[in-house]
Formats: structure tokens, sequence, C-alpha cells
């Protein structure tokens, strides 16, 4: 049985065929929308500054919305999202609060508790959890306190103020459930977790983005009640949107004690000491609420924002109920009944999500795995957002307003001006990285393939677009620096997402491979004439998404010096190796794509050559003395050394090796031809026996790294002094604990320490920290890489795993057992606790806390505690694929691939 199989698999192949909407409306409102890049029009570039949180009330957004459980539709033009008031808070809770980038002792930071506990890929169903407190939610504490803290400090969080001691909370339970395409239903429970009698006041919004103030279109949709447009007032009360392109949405809010309306307009006069333009603006309903404004908001009962009031006393332990139903009104009729079919309707959803994981999740999983892997793939599939940003809009300004600063000319993504996004992307997260990051990305569709394939291939597809690509032919990095430079992965990612569909379904899309493969080329060709300064195939990509992972900043090397980076020459084979693999598939529909196969496997062969040569070893980045591959670093007299940093940069050779039958040439004679030169008139570029000579499987594999050297790194690896955590695969050695690496250079001392948790440094530390911790994706590399090399040298090889124990392991096994490690940072251990909590009580014993998974940016190196950016559930969701290919049968492939592939 499929995905297709089931009722939401139905869905899903609608959308596919065109022939329903059930992608048009989702979760696509950001959590944080102040403090980013897009809204920053300052002449310093300092975002987090020029609108902060306490702005963010009263300030309308020019590019995107955010929210609490918001959903919007595709194009973000009506929005709903909850605001709640607890009675005591100095302002309305209308989104999450967090520590800016210069105010977090370690970077960006949200300080809430919330958590993406279930969502169908259309999102037919989903559900969502917030922890609010009932005292007064204590910002200035939290802000002064992280001020205070050092790097050498712990971050101070929310549940260390001592807010949710004897439960003295609320949890806000939000459920949407889809009637049909444009037809939602909406429930909110609220529970009382404390000891006594609380009152909170709810306040579900609806309301549309600001997309007439800025000179472009000065179209105002509109908000109001029936009963202000002169139509029958029914008994539940009800708000109707119209919209110019969107049509006519009515929210039906049942049993509430009063609607409220305001324009989601900037309150200028808080902001900046002049008349706001109308005297009712987005912070009204804080105004109404906590001020006790009752002028506040306009008694015509129409705006662009309205709210639905409910206020409750709850009792200790009870739960109260909010139905809402936002609908699109066909030929002007309301819905006379909107909550009869309520319960029903619900309830077959939750079903059929059910059903739908039941067939995605393997039987082997126990209930805590199937537990843990349905809660990443909901965070995955609620971190989808509506990502609005026109450079160019961006950097000339917009009509009537006050021109942005010269400054932006010379300043950031000023040479992207080609770039017009407003598309549905999927996030790293929606607080701490609400902007798209591409290699993220490559790796976020790997894991959405198993739920959703058609919409992981229109993510690839995307970045590479005429209005993303550069015409330069590089792909954006990120928001904060489209100029950044991120390994190669979409290509693989492309690859895997055509294996996974295609064993799923046995539907080859080799149309989805092909469009990939031709944008792919201008992007190889963008990193061979941008990337390799001395034409020796020897690359220098920056800091290549591995933050701060070396001694140096390595995009701003001391002057003179180039970096020939082992990972970024290692991606590059893997670029190459991915491109020849993909020529090849497709070649079975095209011979002539043999062509390109053969020059792929040029460019894949002086690549290896020249990272790991036998007949050059003076320009090899395989250093022979310590069994282990480093970057070099060429100084300004073109002196070449290595930098003897043992970092998971060592490891990156080993990704993207791949197997095939040693017969697999033979159904493309022009490729085997021009391989079979190579082999015969350059051996000394064709020297690494795997590529050429057969192995225990009769296979080939095509990798960078010989048996011999693959066993001395393997070594390091399994070394539980050196890389292995009991958590997985650890980005920076611990042997640099006792033995840091110290460099001079140009008079300046430059220093590697290993730093298992949080950074303590400020290069490129930010709430990112690639010096000891565990990281998701590359793990997850290191077990293709290990199936892989398995494939090839069979159960003949083994390694003592750990290093040092004498328990001798084949490499399927080794993948095992690091499989084990990883999923051990969320699964529970024998006394009940997740390491990812690390010794947070509340979280490891409380029952209403130690199920609700938090997928961190990277892990503790040493006891596997969450660390960095807590809800990037983007490629930490690559748990969920560890956890399918986990169990008795790991050793299969954890791609899936099928053993004949369909011709």
């Amino acid at each position: 049985m499929s995905i297709h199989d089931t009722r939401e698999g139905a869905r899903l192949a609608m959308i596919q065929e065109k022939k329903g909407h059930w992608n048009r409306w989702g979760p696509f409102v950001s959590e944080r929308a102040w403090g980013t890049v897009r809204e920053d029009y300052s002449a310093d570039g300092r975002a987090w500054d020029y609108l902060p949180h306490d702005h963010a009330r009263s300030r309308a957004y020019r590019w995107n919305e955010d929210g609490l459980a918001g959903i919007c539709d595709r194009h973000q033009f009506l929005c709903f999202a909850l605001a709640l008031w607890n009675g005591r808070d100095p302002f309305l809770k209308e989104r999450l609060f967090g520590l800016g980038g210069p105010a977090g002792n370690h970077g960006e930071d949200v300080k809430e508790y919330y958590f993406y506990l279930d969502s169908t890929p259309t999102h037919s169903y989903m559900r969502y959890l917030y922890k609010y407190p009932q005292a007064a939610y204590p910002y200035d504490q939290l802000l002064e306190e992280n001020r205070r803290r050092t790097k050498l400090d712990d971050e101070y969080e929310l549940v260390d103020t001592g807010i949710f001691d004897q439960g003295r909370y609320f949890d806000v339970l939000v459920e949407y459930a889809k009637a049909d395409a444009e037809d939602l239903l909406i429930r909110v429970h609220v529970c009382n977790r404390g000891p006594e009698p609380a009152q909170i006041q709810v306040l579900p919004t609806l309301w549309f983005r600001n997309t007439w103030s800025w000179g472009h279109d000065d179209r105002r949709p509109s908000i109001a009640s029936p009963a202000s447009r002169q139509q029958r007032h029914g008994p539940v009360p009800t708000l109707i949107a119209q919209h110019w392109q969107l049509g006519e949405y009515a929210l039906y809010c049942s049993r509430a004690d009063d609607l409220l309306f305001t324009e989601n307009e900037s309150n200028s006069e808080r902001l900046w000491g002049v008349s706001s333009p109308t005297p009712y603006v987005k912070d009204a309903f804080h105004e109404y609420l906590v001020k006790g404004n009752r002028t506040a908001v306009n008694p015509a009962g129409v705006g662009t924002k309205a709210a639905a009031l409910y206020t409750h006393t709850i009792n200790s332990g009870e739960t109260i109920t909010i139905d809402l139903r936002l609908a699109s009104v066909r030929d002007a009729n309301l819905l006379t009944t909107p909550f009869a079919d309520f319960d029903s309707l619900l309830s077959q959803r939750r079903q059929e999500a059910d059903e739908f994981y039941e067939v995605v999740l393997p039987q082997h999983l126990s209930t805590d795995e199937k537990l843990v892997a349905r809660q990443a793939f909901a965070g995955m599939l609620w971190s989808k957002q509506y990502y609005h940003y026109v450079v160019s809009d961006w950097l000339e300004g917009d009509p009537g307003h006050q021109p942005p600063p010269p400054e932006r000319w010379k300043g950031r993504n000023n040479d992207w001006k080609h770039l017009f996004v407003r598309d549905v992307i999927s996030m790293p997260d929606k607080w701490e990285f609400p902007w798209f990051a591409s290699w993220d990305l490559g790796f976020h569709c790997v894991a959405l393939a198993h739920v959703d394939p058609h919409f992981a291939k229109e993510q690839i597809v995307l970045m590479t677009r005429e209005w993303y690509m550069h015409p330069n032919g590089q792909i954006p990095a990120y928001e904060w620096d489209f100029n950044g430079v991120n390994p190669p992965v979409l290509s693989l990612a492309a690859r895997a997402v055509f294996e996974i569909e295609r064993h799923q379904t046995g539907s080859s899309d080799y149309r989805f491979l092909e469009r990939v493969f031709q944008k792919m080329m201008l992007n190889f060709t963008w990193w061979v004439n941008r990337k390799d300064a001395l034409g020796k195939n020897i690359f220098q990509g920056g800091f290549l998404g591995m933050d701060n992972i070396g001694a140096f900043d390595r995009d701003n090397l001391p002057a003179g010096y180039l970096l020939g980076q082992a990972d970024g020459t290692s991606w590059m084979a893997a670029f190459a190796k991915s491109m020849l693999a993909t020529a090849l598939v497709l070649a079975e529909k095209n011979p002539n794509y043999q062509d390109l196969a053969s020059k792929f496997w040029e460019h894949y062969v002086y690549i290896a050559n020249s990272m790991n040569s036998r007949t050059d070893p003076k320009d090899t980045l395989w250093d022979e003395q310590d069994g282990f591959f480093y970057d070099h670093l060429i100084s300004p007299n073109h002196e070449s050394f290595p930098v003897r940093a043992r970092t998971m940069v060592g490891f990156v050779p080993m990704f993207g090796a791949s197997t095939v039958p040693a017969d697999a040439f033979d159904r493309y004679p022009e490729f085997q031809r021009r391989r079979q030169w190579f082999i015969e008139h350059r051996p000394d570029l064709v020297d690494i026996e795997p590529m050429v000579v057969p192995g225990a499987n009769n296979t080939l594999i095509l990798g960078l790294v010989r048996e011999n050297q693959l066993r001395r790194m393997l070594a390091y690896m399994l070394d539980e002094n050196e890389f292995l955590s009991p958590h997985g695969v650890r980005a920076v050695s611990r042997y640099h604990k006792d033995h840091p690496l110290v460099l001079n250079l140009g008079g300046q001392e430059y220093r590697l320490d290993y730093e298992p948790g949080e950074s303590r440094t400020n290069l490129f530390g930010g709430n990112s920290n690639w010096r000891g911790p565990i990281w998701m994706p590359v793990n997850f590399l290191i077990l293709m890489a290990l199936q892989e090399y398995h494939k090839y040298y069979g159960d003949t090889f083994q390694v003592e795993c750990p290093t040092g124990s004498g328990q001798l392991k084949t490499l399927d096994k080794v993948g095992e057992e690091l499989a084990r490690r990883l999923a051990s940072i969320f699964l529970r251990d024998e006394h009940g606790n997740r390491a990812v909590f690390g010794s947070c009580s509340l979280f490891n014993t409380d029952p209403h806390w130690r199920d609700l998974i938090p997928f961190h940016e990277y892990f503790h190196g040493d006891t596997g505690r969450g660390c960095g950016a807590s809800h990037q559930t983007g490629w930490t969701g690559l748990i969920a694929q560890v956890l399918i290919g986990f169990g008795d049968n790991f050793a299969g492939d954890i791609l899936h691939q099928p053993k004949s592939e369909p011709r």
C-alpha cells in the first residue's frame, strides 16, 4: 500500500493533477516577521534594531505576516491566528517572543514553548500546542539576564524563571481540519494546568496582509459583520472578509462574546510621534483589552483586522473549547448551521491522518519511534511559510514613502535585483530562521518526499527558477546574504527524491529530474569558474554553511592566503558524481545524455585526483601521516600546508559515494567507451581501485576514498575519545578539548577548541556552532556513505566499533549503531528521559511535557541536549528518515532505492 492509496493520498493526487486546491490554505504564516532583512530599511543593516519585537504589535509589515498558530491562503492575502491575554501580561500575546541576535548571549533565541504535534501534507488535519503562562510574562527579566550572561554561560530560558511552577499555565491546543479545500474547521482547547481558577481572554483574529499602503496597489479589502453589511444576522456571530482577488470568506465564531474591528495599519503616533492616518490601528485590540481604551476599536464594525472575543474563567484541570469555521462564501450564501457537522468532520480528518501515517511509518517502529517521527514530519509541514521578497522593490523603496538610505545600494543583496519571491517555501524554522536556506532545503526535501513527493520536487525546482538562481548560475544562499556559498546538495536531493518517489509509486518522473539537471549544469559551471581560484580543481567555497568549524573565518582569510578546502572540493566531487548518475538515469530515455555523463565523469576523476592523488602526493589533501583529509592553507608565496583540524571537513570526502553493478555501464555504450579510455590512457587519474575493480558484491563504487584510507578515517570517526558521541558523530573531534589547534598567521593567533554545546566565539557564532556538537544532516550523509561502502565491500570489510573495543562490525552494522545513537537523542531511555531535554526535569518527568519533542538545530556533543534554534525541524526532521530506515533491516537502503530500477 502506498500513500496514494489513502484518502489523504487522493487529495495529494488532486493537487498534482490540478483538479483541486487542497494546498490553497495552510500554516503559511511565519512565527516572526519582525527583525528580518526584508523589513529592515536602515542605513547600517541592523535588522534586529530597525523593527524590534516592541514595534511588531504596532507596525504594519511590508512583506509578510506573523501570528500564533497561524494559517493563511498561499498568497497570504487573508490570515488567521490566535491572540491571548491572561490579564497580567503588559501587552496582548499575538506572536512569539524571543531575543534578537544582539540581545541573546548565544544569538537569536525564541523564548516560548510551542509544539507542532501533527499535520497531513495537504493540511487537511493539523494540531498545534502553545504553553501560555498565567503569571505576567517576564519580558524584561529574560532580556536583562541574557544580556548579563556571556558566551561562556548557558542560555537563560523561560522555564528557568519558574513561571511554569505548580502548573500555572494554560495548554492552548489548536486543531484545524478541512471540510473542503476552502472550508476550515478550527477547534481551540484551553486547559488550566494550575491549582486554582484562572481567567483567560482568547481572540481568534482574522486580518488582511497590508498590500495597500505601499503605493503599488491601493485597493483595500474589508472585514465586516453581516449586520453592518445589512445582511441577515444569524444566530452565530460572523465575520465576512472580502478581497478583490481571493473572494469572500466567512469566519463563524460559535458563542463569541463580542466582535472587534480595526485596521492593519501602523500606529504612527506610538512609533514615531506623528498622527496616524486612521484612529483604528494594528494594536487596537491591545489598547482595548490591556489599556481599557474602548474607543480604540471601530464601532462601525468594519476594518481590515477583526477578532472574536472570548472571556473565560477556567477551573483547575478544566478545559474549555472554542469552535470556529473559516469558509469560502459561495453566491453570497452564508452557512445557517456551520457547526452541525463539526464533530464528525473533525473526527474523520483525525482518522484519515492516522491512516496516512500508518502507511508512511513502518510497522516495526515502536510507539515512541512513531511519535518522534510523526512529530518530525509535523514540524516540517508546519514550517512551510509564505515568503515574500522582491529585492528591486526593497532596494528602491516604495512610492510615496521615504526612500531607503543610499548605503543600501552597496550593501546586502544589492546584486540580486532579479530575485522576485512570493512563494510557499519549506523553512528551516519560522522563528529563528524565517527565510529559506538552499542547502537546508535540499535535506528538507529528502524527508518530505516520504509524505509529499510532489511538494518536495516543486521546492527543488523553485530554487533553480530564473527569478531565484542568479543569471551567473549561483543559487541564492539565505536572506542575510544571498551571495553566501552553501554546499551544492540540490542535485543530490533531486536524485534522492526521484528514487523515493519511484520506490513508493513505481512512477519515474524523468521530466522533474531533467529540469533540475539542466539548471544544475549552470550552477556547476558557476562553481568551476568562480570557486577554483587556481584552476586546479581544488575549491574554495568559504564557510560552506559550517559556520565556525575552523580556526578562522573561512570567508575572510588572512590577507593574501587561499584555502584549498577538503569539504568544498569533496562537495564538488559529490556534485559531479550526482550529475553523472543523473545523466545516466536520463539516458534511459534519451541516449544523448551519455555525452553529458562523460563530461561529468571527466570532472569527477579530475577533482578526485586533485584532492587524493597517489602520483602527486604534494598536492593531495590526504595526510598520510595522520590518516585524515585536511584543508590546505596556501600562503601569498604559494606554499601549501595542511590545517590539522580534526573536523567534519575530513569526512566530507566520503559523502556522495554510490555503487552500481559492475556491468551497469554496459547499458550505456557511448559512456562506457569514454570511461574505458580514461581507465586505459589516464591510469594516473583513475587510480582509486573501487572505481574500476569490482568488489565483493560485483559492484563498483564512485567514491574518493581508498580502502586503507577508509579504515583510518573510520578509526577516528568511531573513537569515543574523538568523534563518536553517545548520540552521533561530532562535528569536531573531542581530541581538540585537550589539544586545541593554534595557528599564527600574519602576526595574529587563530584557535580551534572543542565546544560541544553553544558557541563560545563570535566567529560565525550566533546561535550556531559546528565546533563539537552533533548535526543531523552530516550524520545522515555519513549513514548514506556507510550504506554505499558496505554494498561494495560486503561482509568481509569489518572495523572496530567503537574503536578500541575489540568488537568488529561490518559497515551496515556500523550504520545501524550510528542510527541508534542518533535516535537516542529523541527516544526515551531506560529511565524515561529524552537526551534532547538535557537536565530539565519538567520536560523529562511531567506527563504534559515529556512527549513534546523539540527538533533543535544541533545537539550537545557529549549529552545530546538540544542546542541552537529550538524548532529547526527542517534538516533535523531527517530523524524521521533515519527512523524509517532504522531497525532489523537498517542495512537496507536509507533512500529505499529499488533493487532493480524500473526501465
